[in-house]
């Protein structure tokens, strides 16, 4: 039997962290999330996105840091050119932590940033279980933690950071969303916002966990390139997918 280990109420409904046995759960609004118990899709979403881009960018600019993010001057300035000539992702949202440590993990990525809406899902990591798997991700000096939601990120006219690739795990996927709102980010006003925070030639990838031969057409619709959709195998059931597209350059 699960057991809870902390339960909260917050803008967006309620959010529940359970342990069963040695994994840890994320429960919204009585929707399961996500577990700790695999975390290849998660895994995945990051590297398709990766191979997507084709190699590693020049020339953008950093993204504004958080307040709680490492100062820039604490780095040599070598290792900060080194970071803006690689490419940039951002990761919405932290879930349990597995897209942001695979993505800290590799070399190959500069900017890491993530944006999550829930603070116990931050509290969770910063000083809860979740820590054993994403501190070592959020102390790396690449990382950059954004408490906000990300429809409003996408669409915020004031945010002028962009990035090679987004990777977002914010649902079930587009035809199952989590709270009502997100629906917005998968239509087309939605999918023009993700386009505006990507670099030209950047990689839109989307978890879900089943097929949307719809929100292929979408992205279609909405400009992308490269449209193609990756299985993730699991034990029973439909597969869980990466969804791709690429904005023309």
């Amino acid at each position: 039997m699960p057991v809870t280990l902390d339960r909260r109420e917050g803008p967006y409904g309620e959010v529940v962290l359970r342990q069963r046995d040695d994994h840890f759960e994320i429960i919204a609004n009585g929707t399961f999330l996500m577990d700790t118990s695999d975390g290849r899709s998660e895994r995945l979403l990051v590297d398709a996105a990766l191979q997507a881009l084709g190699g590693p960018r020049t020339g953008h600019a950093p993204a504004a840091r958080a307040a709680d993010s490492p100062p820039a001057d604490a780095r040599s300035a070598d290792a900060r050119a080194e970071d803006a000539h690689r490419p940039s992702v951002l990761i919405g949202g932290l879930g349990v932590g597995f897209s942001l440590a695979h993505a800290a993990a590799d070399p190959a990525w500069g900017r890491i940033a993530v944006v999550e809406r829930e603070r116990a899902i931050i509290d969770w990591h910063r000083e809860g279980p979740l820590a054993a798997l994403s501190a070592p991700a959020l102390a790396d000096p690449r990382t950059t933690l954004i408490h906000a939601d990300l429809v409003a990120y996408v669409h915020d006219p004031d945010v002028t950071d962009t990035y090679d690739a987004l990777c977002l795990d914010i649902d079930n996927g587009p035809d199952w969303t989590v709270t009502e709102g997100n629906d917005g980010l998968y239509s087309p006003s939605g999918l023009a916002a993700c386009a505006r925070r990507l670099n030209p030639g950047g990689v839109l990838a989307v978890w879900s966990a089943r097929p949307s031969a719809d929100f292929e057409e979408s992205l279609r619709n909405a400009g992308f390139s490269g449209v193609r959709t990756e299985e993730i195998p699991v034990a029973r059931g439909v597969p869980d997918v990466v969804h791709l597209g690429v904005r023309p350059a």
